[in-house]
């Protein structure tokens, strides 16, 4: 299938590239393209002009800074899974960018763009938010700094205004992360869609009781959440069999899937609760 009619731009920088986005509302920003292709193919969007932001240096680069580890937007799922710094702080995202779809797709998919293109089952956008991301975002009138939760609003749908980017992820917290996991569940091993996915984090007192907790679902509602009642019934609390049981059960009823050729509402339900248990599971040895 041929693709829509557009005019392409290459934004010479960060500020050029939000006003041209700004300027032509039915603009979309171009960087791995591995989603806007697809759309583009399919008649989902048909843009008529695209801005390439894939060349800027203001979009690049993993590095600590404030106390919190800055991912730029344009960094490629690829290099996210090369990094020591992701892998020594943010293993839950590691295990994400492993998971994500095949060899070629994670060394031109962006991890902005895959948080950006808000999917219900987007892959990233899972453990970000167990870990608290923050988006800087870039628009023409300055830059702002929103919580992740708070910029995701449903099926293709976020808070961005009107000519913002994602500049840059952040992830707080340094190595006070706690404990934590990442499982997607699909119907093969490789490049596949989430049937179900799960991050948890866990932080634990010298007592072996939770002082945080955070667990986050994927592809069991309109848009990736937090099950905030499951995580409140771990803190404070030992963590115990027990108690694990509890909070994925709690987990499970939060989950609000759909049936489709991938799995039915009750199977993604019931995997939520399983996968969660797993998770936190994996917090015991500390906790012992």
């Amino acid at each position: 299938m041929l693709l829509p009619r557009f005019e392409y731009r290459l934004a010479p920088s960060l500020a050029q590239a939000t006003a041209w986005l700004a300027d032509h509302r039915e603009a979309r920003a171009l960087a791995g393209g591995t989603d806007l292709l697809v759309d583009l193919r399919e008649r989902r969007q048909t843009p008529g002009l695209l801005v390439d932001v894939s060349t800027l240096a203001e979009l690049a680069g993993i590095a600590p800074r404030d106390g919190a580890l800055a991912i730029g937007a344009g960094t490629t799922v690829g290099a996210l899974l090369a990094s020591p710094l992701v892998a020594e702080r943010a293993p839950a995202l590691r295990r994400a960018a492993a998971d994500f779809a095949d060899y070629l797709t994670r060394n031109k998919a962006t991890v902005g763009g895959n948080v950006a293109n808000a999917s219900p089952g987007a892959d990233l956008t899972v453990p970000l938010l167990a870990l608290d991301a923050r988006l800087v975002l870039a628009g023409p009138d300055g830059e702002r700094t929103v919580a992740l939760d708070d910029v995701l609003l449903g099926p293709r749908r976020t808070a961005l205004r009107a000519g913002e980017l994602v500049r840059t992820l952040e992830i707080p917290g340094g190595d006070a992360q706690g404990v934590q996991s990442f499982y997607k569940l699909g119907l093969k091993r490789g490049g596949a869609i989430a049937v179900v996915s799960v991050a948890t984090r866990v932080l634990l007192d010298g007592g072996g009781r939770c002082r945080a907790a955070a667990i986050a679902l994927g592809a069991v509602a309109p848009r990736p959440f937090r099950a905030r009642e499951a995580e409140a019934a771990l803190r404070g609390e030992p963590l115990t069999p027990a108690t694990i049981e509890r909070a994925a059960g709690l987990a499970a009823a939060a989950a609000r899937p759909i049936s489709d050729v991938r799995g039915s509402a009750d199977y993604r339900r019931a995997m939520v609760g399983a996968l969660v248990a797993r998770g936190l599971a994996g917090a015991l040895p500390v906790a012992a």
